[in-house]
């Protein structure tokens, strides 16, 4: 049976509205990075414009963007690891030895989730104060794991889930220990689910500004402390706002796109069996 022209035509139309709704956004923002201050405050907008790299330039030399980046990625990759290192083991103890109160210690995990962030801010800034950690590349990258770490164990933890008991069983009979099974049983076979949990939980480290921005300055300062930096009492510098902004996503943006298979992988583990 032919589908009918109509609904394809107005399915197409759909799409395309659906995916410039999107889109829009990043579109505005990449123009606007290009732009001159009084052409980005241009009414009506200007969208034929004769491009400059000042706004980029001036980025640099005003915050070090390098500095900020070189931060950025320490703090997702050294949270992207550690949380890897907690959560592989506690998801496969919770996958392969549960208890009564596994699945409710799971649903513990997740719930705190639902917690808004700025509920835990005075505790864990008065413990980072007492620490001597304020400003420091380490607290936040303790904070991302922590933060991160709900997800990653649920993650792993589906991931586990699918692979056969029968295989496990094999390794026991063969007298293989709990850490020669996690380490040449399960690690081997639940590669992609790794792979998958940290890729995202790097690209969440990497977008997380609420405690990038309440936990330290400029000495450890992240992308999300460098885009705050171009509000002012007096207004928003629209044009050097958004080169900033295209600065600290096209990294990121760019690995999601090479990485998008394991992403989408990783937030779908566990929909089908």
């Amino acid at each position: 049976m032919q589908p009918n022209p109509l609904f394809i035509v107005l399915r197409t139309v759909g799409a395309w509205a659906i995916a410039l709704l999107l889109f829009f956004p990043l579109g505005w923002l990449f123009l606007t990075a290009f732009k001159t201050e009084l052409q980005a405050i241009h009414v009506p907008p200007l969208f034929i414009f004769e491009p400059t790299m000042e706004n980029f330039s001036e980025v640099q030399r005003r915050s070090d963007y390098l500095l900020y980046a070189r931060n950025s990625l320490i703090t997702s990759v050294g949270s992207t690891i550690l949380g890897l290192l907690i959560a592989a083991p506690a998801a496969y103890s919770m996958a392969f030895f549960r208890t009564k109160r596994t699945r409710d210690i799971l649903m513990w995990m997740l719930s705190t989730k639902m917690m808004p962030a700025v509920g835990a801010l005075v505790p864990i800034y008065v413990l980072a104060q007492t620490a001597g950690m304020l400003d420091s590349i380490p607290a936040l990258i303790i904070v991302f794991t922590l933060s991160n770490l709900p997800i990653m164990v649920w993650m792993l933890y589906t991931s586990y889930k699918d692979i056969p008991n029968e295989i496990l069983e094999a390794a026991r009979m063969d007298g293989a220990s709990i850490w020669t099974e996690f380490r040449h049983v399960v690690m081997p076979l639940s590669v992609g689910g790794l792979a998958s949990c940290g890729l995202l939980c790097l690209v969440l480290s990497w977008n997380e500004a609420f405690w990038a921005l309440n936990l330290v300055s400029a000495k450890a300062g992240t992308l999300a402390t460098l885009i705050s930096q171009y509000s002012s009492p007096e207004g928003l510098f629209w044009a050097k706002l958004s080169a900033a902004s295209l600065m600290a996503i096209a990294p990121i943006v760019v690995f999601g796109w090479f990485s998008q298979k394991q992403l989408v992988q990783g937030l779908t583990f566990g929909a089908v069996k």
